[in-house]
């Protein structure tokens, strides 16, 4: 009958003993849960999401710095141009100058070679007029000397008779001159 009486009773609804036991390994399980795990759980999870958010504080305030030394480089770079362009600017100032110096200077030279040569020249000139008056009087006085059949022997009188011929001379070739022009 022990065994009529064991079918008889209802598979699906386990016995009472069972269902105690089950229940306190349940609480103790329950209670170990909650004093040792959970607590463990949720210390990581908040030292995992302080890790993730001062991870996030940590780049973003890397981008910021990263952003602040870009402008910096930037604003640096923009100051090196604008210096190079100032610099260029002086160089062609101060080429321009030198230039204009030596240009200057060039000229200065060239008047002064020009004013040496027209002096060398009027100082030829001179020479070889003085020259060529003591040539032309003494061949005019040894001329004037067999037209006039006299000698003008006398360095006075033939001195005086040579630079009046001369002065006549020069007289005459002005006036042409003037008349020319």
């Amino acid at each position: 009958m022990n065994i009529l009486a064991a079918e008889s009773h209802n598979p699906l609804i386990p016995p009472i003993s069972e269902i105690i036991v089950g229940a306190i390994t349940f609480g103790i399980l329950l209670l170990v849960l909650v004093k040792f795990v959970f607590p463990q759980m949720e210390k990581t999870f908040v030292a995992r999401r302080e890790a993730i958010e001062g991870g996030i504080e940590r780049a973003e305030t890397m981008q910021a710095d990263a952003k602040a030394a870009l402008e910096q480089y930037r604003a640096q770079l923009a100051e090196a141009r604008t210096e190079a362009a100032q610099i260029r600017d002086a160089a062609r100032a101060d080429g321009q100058q030198i230039i204009e110096e030596l240009r200057a200077q060039a000229q200065e030279e060239s008047a002064r070679i020009v004013a040496r040569g027209e002096e060398q020249l009027a100082s030829s000139r001179q020479q070889v007029l003085n020259e060529l008056r003591g040539q032309i009087g003494t061949l005019a006085v040894e001329l004037a000397g067999r037209v006039v059949g006299e000698s003008l022997a006398d360095d006075a009188r033939r001195s005086g008779t040579v630079d009046r011929f001369l002065d006549d001379l020069d007289g005459m070739s002005a006036a042409t001159a003037g008349d020319a022009r």
